[in-house]
């Protein structure tokens, strides 16, 4: 198989817009979820009434200002979610130093960018307008942009990129097979250069509605925002919702080698599996992360015990987080793993950002290859007691968690992980090169 590697990267999350600025904001124990009842009276309604939103402001404050980040047009042309997809992808781009004319170049570069929901705003407003209103309220561009695969679409268009161009909507799973596959398709010759990850953004009152309803939200922070994402914590009770987008840039090793392209980590495994459990409720033994995990070892052909971290999916629930927690353990604790627990490095950068459903697994793959690249280990907001609820102590919860500050730790290898409703399992491994 060809060698995969990553040479740029983008990103919009609500710690701010690029890369240079989410970071440096994560690692220094930032949080980027606020209140959203001033919003207006549906929201002020709802169960949850925090969000991890991208910050609105001036682009030269690193913050979403769509008229001078977006193209003239670029804002009726596109729903919100591809609107976060194209500015990730520039930076991505300009990031790996990637702007090909030639025409073997563009046939040979392709795109792979999806999303869990899409545009929600649009599908609202639309029928709205359109029960009031009839055939004329519907707008021309409405199934343009409601579909997921246009944010590829237009990506594509807008460099000129004539190579594989693909969308996967496998809920929060989205972005992790987006990258997961991009690298497979270079594998097997498809493309020399992928651009992939996922974007999402629904921060709509029928969304937030919609999970809380299913009992998946955080409802018991709504005066502390910044508090309400407690991965791993005794007190978890929820997931907070969140928007953005993270796009990497994979190339072929000798393609980048060639070109001189900075590589800052080589895709090494992709593993995926099912649980084949339950539409939204995890397998308490972590059975379907523990094959992923597996899988994307395998592939690797790298042991467990040379794991130095994992970024985990853990979103602040109470059986997803504990199930995840046990499977990490018995992928990482045995004969071909590490002696003990202590030694397991884990961290869940939900605390800072919120889950962001279809973009969480490409965004959270970006915080592992940063991770990876300067060797600091992402911290866990809000983490005060490890464990379940109810339990006075937990000897389940003995890893390192990294919790409230970042650390300083030697990675040579490390998995991301990202799990979705409907059993879908996702784990990406990245090594040094």
């Amino acid at each position: 198989m060809r060698k995969v590697v990553v040479t740029g990267l983008g990103l919009v999350t609500p710690l701010g817009i690029g890369v240079r600025r989410t970071w440096q904001r994560l690692i220094e124990g930032h949080c980027g979820i606020v209140g959203i009842k001033e919003r207006g009276e549906r929201f002020a309604v709802l169960p949850s009434q925090v969000a991890g939103v991208v910050p609105q402001g001036s682009k030269d404050d690193d913050a979403w200002d769509a008229k001078k980040l977006l193209r003239p047009g670029d804002e009726r042309k596109m729903a919100r979610f591809a609107q976060y997809a194209m500015v990730a992808s520039e930076e991505a781009l300009k990031d790996a130093d990637w702007m090909p004319k030639h025409e073997e170049d563009l046939e040979a570069t392709g795109v792979y960018i999806g999303s869990g929901i899409g545009s929600l705003d649009d599908v609202y407003e639309t029928t709205v307008s359109y029960e009031k209103g009839g055939y004329k309220k519907v707008s021309p561009l409405f199934v343009p942009r409601l579909l997921i695969n246009l944010a590829a679409g237009h990506v594509s268009m807008r460099f000129g990129f004539k190579g594989p161009n693909h969308a996967a909507t496998t809920a929060c799973t989205t972005g992790a097979h987006s990258i997961g596959d991009a690298a497979r398709l270079i594998q097997f010759g498809d493309a020399d250069v992928m651009i992939a990850g996922g974007a999402e953004s629904c921060i709509h009152p029928l969304a937030i509605a919609g999970f809380a309803r299913a009992r998946s939200l955080a409802t018991a922070w709504n005066d502390k925002p910044q508090e309400s994402s407690r991965p791993f914590d005794r007190d978890r009770a929820g997931f907070v919702i969140g928007e953005g987008a993270g796009v990497v840039v994979l190339e072929e090793l000798e393609h980048a080698k060639k070109r001189g392209a900075k590589i800052y980590a080589q895709v090494a495994g992709y593993g995926l599996s099912s649980d084949a459990y339950h539409m939204t409720a995890p397998r308490e033994d972590g059975q379907g992360p523990l094959l992923a995990m597996k899988h994307a070892l395998r592939h690797a052909g790298i042991k467990p015990n040379v794991v130095d971290y994992i970024n985990a999916h853990a979103t602040s629930t109470l059986l997803g987080d504990a199930a995840e927690n046990r499977a990490i353990k018995d992928l990482l604790l045995g004969e071909e793993g590490k002696q003990r627990a202590e030694d397991i490095n884990i961290s869940s950068t939900k605390g800072a950002i919120g889950h962001l459903l279809g973009a969480a697994g490409s965004v959270e793959a970006i915080f592992t290859i940063l991770g990876l690249h300067h060797n600091i280990l992402p911290p866990t907001l809000n983490l005060h007691n490890p464990g379940n609820p109810g339990e006075d102590s937990d000897e389940d919860f003995n890893c390192n968690y990294v919790a409230h500050a970042a650390q300083q730790k030697r990675i040579n290898v490390a998995l991301s992980n990202s799990f979705g409703f409907g059993g879908t399992n996702a784990s990406l491994c990245f090594s040094k090169m």
